[in-house]
């Protein structure tokens, strides 16, 4: 692990690499809280694979630097205050390390230099309609035909699905037994005959989130990644560290400077919303989560740096960071007041006869929204208070 001073210094050299090389374009969609487009962030992403920084956490034979976890959280704010997007974590940190740790050798020089590129997108086929955070109950079945699989059911709220040119998923290959038992990892290319995707426009008015169909959707079995009726394995692996990305430092801290820069901008009876008494309690209370958060997400990353294994614990990180951004949202949106009222959409094609001071606030309503799917993305924290009840409590 890094010494503090070794850190401090790559953490400036991140610093002037993103002030450096982050398009002009992408940089203003993002601090006026948009969606970048796919064209924006593939250009991105070319950038940042030809300086070798896309997938530095990997291992160098696959295109990577080997950063420990402190570099790559450290990379991961410095990105997202310098007004970098988020990157594809389902490509880049999900994806391609459960390759690396279950994929066959053919998978891996199949997959995982064309992701370094940064040029293909993957989405993850976890929840279904009857199935969201319960992942034991899926239903979605393959069965074998030869050398193939037919897969057949649904999967739902597949973020940029619509985007997407391969997508992982599981499905039940076998219903005797638990129900965590009998469920398959399988690599599906999107534009297989038999898939269909349907975008789902949610009270943001955004198209994030998707419905995937597979009507007969015939799979090699040799997609398949690890054996047979052992996918949840696989699943769990890969959950595993997402929860510690999931602590989301980087994006808490962007929005915390957001709602600064909104409360000493705006004015309401002549007097700076900053100065106002319920914004700086709201406010204080939020920066003291956050300094909480982050330093109970540097213990769980110096214990893994110390070669522990992150049990069910590293949950509570994804909790708090998704609450802790759905508040800075709400704040930002009471910061703005009557400002905050419009959709972007509205907005942006003129609707509604809003007039507003800047872009900033045209999304924040949308912003403000897509942020209650953050307790759900990843594992509703329902299922995660009952996980750690049942694993850390032994309750």
């Amino acid at each position: 692990m890094l010494a503090t001073k070794d850190l401090d210094q790559f953490r400036q050299q991140v610093r002037h690499f993103v002030a450096d090389q982050l398009p002009n374009d992408l940089r203003q969609t993002v601090h006026q809280g948009q969606m970048p487009t796919r064209v924006q962030l593939h250009d991105w992403h070319a950038r940042l694979a030809a300086a070798g920084v896309l997938v530095p956490h990997w291992p160098a034979e696959w295109g990577g630097r080997g950063w420990t976890v402190a570099q790559q959280m450290v990379f991961d704010e410095e990105m997202a205050l310098g007004g970098a997007p988020e990157l594809n974590a389902i490509t880049f940190d999900m994806i391609g390390p459960v390759l690396m740790r279950f994929g066959s050798p053919a998978q891996q020089q199949r997959f995982l230099p064309t992701i370094a590129t940064g040029q293909q997108w993957w989405c993850q086929g976890y929840s279904e309609p009857n199935a969201g955070s319960d992942l034991a109950g899926l239903a979605t079945r393959a069965e074998r035909d030869g050398q193939d699989y037919l897969v057949n059911g649904s999967k739902i709220w597949t973020s940029y699905a619509q985007y997407a040119d391969w997508i992982f998923v599981l499905v039940r290959t076998d219903r005797a037994g638990k129900p965590q038992e009998g469920i398959s990892f399988l690599l599906i290319e999107m534009n297989t005959p038999g898939i269909s995707v349907r975008p789902i426009v949610g009270i943001h008015g955004w198209p994030v989130f998707c419905e995937v169909f597979f009507d007969n959707v015939r799979v090699p079995v040799d997609q398949r990644v690890g054996e047979e009726d052992k996918g949840w394995t696989v699943a769990k692996s890969l959950l595993e560290f997402e929860r510690l990305k999931l602590a989301r430092i980087g994006e808490n801290k962007r929005r915390m400077a957001r709602v600064r820069d909104i409360a000493l901008s705006r004015t309401r009876g002549g007097r700076r919303v900053a100065d106002m008494p319920w914004f700086r309690e709201r406010f204080a209370e939020l920066e003291s989560r956050l300094i909480a958060l982050e330093a109970n997400a540097a213990r769980f990353v110096a214990r893994q740096a110390a070669g522990e294994r992150l049990g069910a614990e590293v949950s509570m990180l994804k909790m708090r960071g998704s609450r802790l951004i759905q508040l800075w949202e709400e704040l930002i949106v009471d910061a703005l007041g009557p400002e905050a009222m419009p959709l972007s959409q509205e907005w942006l094609e003129g609707k509604a006869g809003a007039t507003l001071q800047d872009p900033l606030a045209g999304t924040a309503s949308s912003r403000r929204f897509l942020a209650r799917g953050y307790t759900i993305a990843g594992g509703t924290s329902e299922i995660q208070h009952n996980i750690m009840a049942k694993q850390v409590l032994a309750l």
